[in-house]
């Protein structure tokens, strides 16, 4: 029987919704939770991962067939925004595959004056800044990529020099009651810094062989760009989650202070309690847009973990692409994987609770790529491109913002 998606992701978000409907009827009004409702709600989860599997497979080949079948009627698709191709992204497709030998002199002065004005860039290697519409293009899906992007305030600035953030706090000050006619006493305030650095970046060299760049079917663009946006994606990431903090960005991990230290048990477990403590030592003057973020392994035994009536805690969501859908919900809080969290280990701080836009991103000048057509290149038929960016990142906070779990020692 053929496979019908739309009646698929309709099945899939009835079963969510039966599963969110269960959990909820045994909340309250005495009702227990049982057997029977365990075995519901096992089942229930068992579809929806095995429906989510083949949605997704079924996907990628529909997608690869709409590609296809473009690119047979001479169509190169590209995310334009809904626009047709810009001149600076067949301009951009034009250097990639040929070099600066490859343009026109009007193409050459486009090029030229596009350029950063960063005097190491030397032109005799070929090496320019990428066009605009593409260095956004490759930004913007760095933050579909990345866990700490997606949750963080992403500040964009135009030089390089440390910013210092002026810090101060008043949580244990309070005023006085004062008598009559006697004055009032003095409480200075008391300021502190942190500091919010950049460092420089690269993709490493990407090498193409002259064959893929002399056949026009191939999507050039797309192929270099989707290199540089993993290579960078995956070390900034990694960084902002748990960077020292020294010679690199200070990772979150790294920045929050331990809310929760878990009992001391032969297994890395996780607990109700230990769920409850965590979320419970971030101050509430935090919690308003406070979620949890970890690694898929962490929420794989999250989904196990049940609350003092022996249900579930885990609440599986609905119509995930529709913005007035339903998300998951742990302890009915959004959750954020972030895959370069500590996976569960004895005295591994695996979760992390709180307000994440207080981790601050710090990001300086335009995604900057170059192109190299040496002698390195030429003897193995290639050409090398290379990307490079400047970015930073802290938790920028007074200690309470996001807090985490830490497993207690083996035993």
């Amino acid at each position: 029987m053929p496979f019908n998606l739309n009646a698929e992701r309709e099945r899939r978000n009835t079963l969510a919704k039966e599963t969110r409907n269960l959990l909820d009827a045994s909340t309250g009004n005495g009702n227990a939770w049982t057997t029977e409702d365990q075995s519901k709600y096992d089942n229930n989860m068992s579809e929806i991962e095995r429906i989510d599997a083949a949605i997704d497979r079924h996907q990628k080949v529909m997608d690869l067939t709409a590609e296809n079948a473009m690119r047979d009627a001479g169509v190169n698709e590209h995310d334009t925004g809904g626009k047709n191709t810009s001149a600076e992204m067949k301009l951009f497709n034009s250097w990639c595959r040929g070099g600066e030998a490859a343009l026109s002199a009007e193409e050459r002065r486009q090029i030229n004056n596009a350029m950063s004005g960063n005097p190491a860039l030397n032109p005799e290697q070929g090496g320019y800044t990428v066009p605009t519409r593409v260095a956004t293009t490759i930004l913007d899906r760095m933050k579909e990529y990345g866990g700490m992007r997606r949750v963080a305030e992403i500040i964009p600035t135009a030089g390089g020099e440390p910013i210092n953030f002026p810090t101060s706090d008043g949580t244990a000050e309070e005023g006085e009651l004062v008598p009559e006619n006697q004055a009032a006493t003095d409480l200075d305030v008391s300021f502190g810094t942190k500091n919010l650095g950049v460092f420089k970046y690269s993709s490493k060299v990407v090498t193409v062989p002259w064959e893929l760049l002399q056949d026009s079917s191939v999507d050039i663009e797309a192929f270099i760009a989707g290199r540089m946006e993993h290579r960078l994606n995956r070390i900034t990431n990694r960084h902002y989650t748990v960077g020292t903090g020294v010679g690199q960005p200070q990772g979150m991990v790294t920045g929050a202070a331990v809310g929760k230290i878990g009992a001391v048990l032969a297994s890395a477990a996780v607990t109700y309690d230990d769920l409850v403590d965590l979320e419970h030592s971030v101050d509430p003057a935090y919690r308003a847009n406070a979620r949890w973020m970890f690694h898929d392994n962490v929420l794989a035994s999250l989904r196990k973990v049940k609350d003092g009536e022996g249900r579930p805690i885990f609440v599986p969501g609905y119509d995930q692409g529709n913005p007035q859908g339903a998300p998951d919900r742990l302890l009915n809080r959004g959750l954020e994987i972030n895959q370069h969290m500590p996976a569960p280990a004895p005295g591994a701080k695996s979760i992390a609770f709180g307000d994440f836009k207080y981790y601050k991103i710090r990001d300086v000048m335009a995604f900057t790529m170059f192109r190299f057509t040496d002698s390195v290149y030429t003897r193995r038929g290639q050409v090398g491109f290379l990307a490079w960016m400047r970015t930073g990142g802290a938790l920028l906070d007074q200690g309470d913002a996001v807090k985490l779990f830490q497993h207690g020692a083996a035993a």
